[in-house]
């Protein structure tokens, strides 16, 4: 045994729901194959509308060139789309929970630590966190502050757009 845990080929993902960066998931894909070429094989995504569900899709469209890649889904709570409104957010959610190839329920159902303890699961079980972080206060900002607390890298692919009036 060479001494790896699966912390030591793990990547976890965080970021805001909504994403100002077309150019985001070819963004995730360099990141994605860098880390596979190192050995990462196991990333892990919070299920979340937005760069989480964007961050999943991308691992499971590099699985088809690295089988033996894993998708891992760390999930809040049982019930985590018992509020979402739009069809096709509920329906990507479905579609990658199919395609991952584990899930981890944090617990059963909603309250307001849930999110946290999720965000706080893959930082423990990650040793980089890829982030969408713009700066602004939230889970985001909480889930990068407790990584670098951790000593766990993080790597920021969230760039400022500009303006056209700029």
């Amino acid at each position: 045994m060479d001494g790896t845990t699966s912390k030591d080929i793990s990547v976890c993902f965080t970021g805001h729901r909504k994403i100002g960066d077309c150019d985001i998931a070819e963004k995730l894909d360099v990141v994605i194959e860098r880390c596979i070429s190192k050995g990462y094989r196991r990333f892990l995504a919070g299920g979340a509308v937005g760069f989480d569900s964007l961050a999943a899709k991308r691992v499971i469209e590099a699985k088809k060139k690295h089988p033996d890649t894993e998708l891992w889904l760390i999930l809040p709570c049982r019930d985590q789309t018992k509020l979402w409104t739009k069809l096709v957010d509920i329906n990507d959610y479905r579609n990658i929970k199919d395609a991952a190839d584990g899930i981890v329920y944090i617990q059963d159902f909603y309250d307001d630590e849930c999110m946290m303890k999720r965000n706080a699961y893959m930082i423990d079980s990650s040793s980089i966190c890829v982030a969408y972080f713009s700066g602004r206060r939230g889970g985001t900002a909480n889930t990068v502050r407790y990584a670098e607390k951790k000593g766990v890298a993080v790597v920021n692919l969230f760039t400022r757009q500009r303006r056209d009036d700029e």
